[in-house]
């Protein structure tokens, strides 16, 4: 996959993840859920999309890999504003922690792709 064709996927992904975070943290109100459980079921259903548009590995890989990388980007995104970086801009750290998880999911994805690269 060339690099522009990965940048225009990354970018979607990123787009994705900002704006759908909102709609999953409603809809877990609407179902009396836990936050975190909703958000990371909605991210894994992100990343299932993206694997199977954009890695089109094995369907069992891409149901792995994106279950992994919706939760460990959210474990990593809650670790992350727990360091309270960013204190003065975004005092309770609500979207310091969905900026952090879009870019943990993409670097994440990067690496699962380039790992794929090298395999081939």
């Amino acid at each position: 996959m060339k690099p522009q064709i990965r940048f225009l996927f990354y970018s979607i992904l990123f787009f994705l993840y900002l704006t759908s975070t909102h709609f999953l943290l409603s809809l877990g109100e609407i179902l009396k859920t836990d936050p975190y459980i909703t958000l990371g079921c909605g991210f894994g259903v992100l990343n299932l999309i993206y694997a199977f548009l954009g890695l089109k590995w094995k369907p069992l890989l891409n149901i792995i890999f994106s279950a992994g990388i919706a939760a460990l980007a959210l474990f990593l995104a809650l670790q992350f504003t727990n360091l309270h970086l960013f204190i003065d801009y975004d005092p309770y750290q609500v979207k310091t922690a969905i900026f952090a998880n879009a870019v943990f999911s993409i670097i994440f994805w990067e690496i699962v792709y380039q790992v794929k690269i090298r395999k081939q």
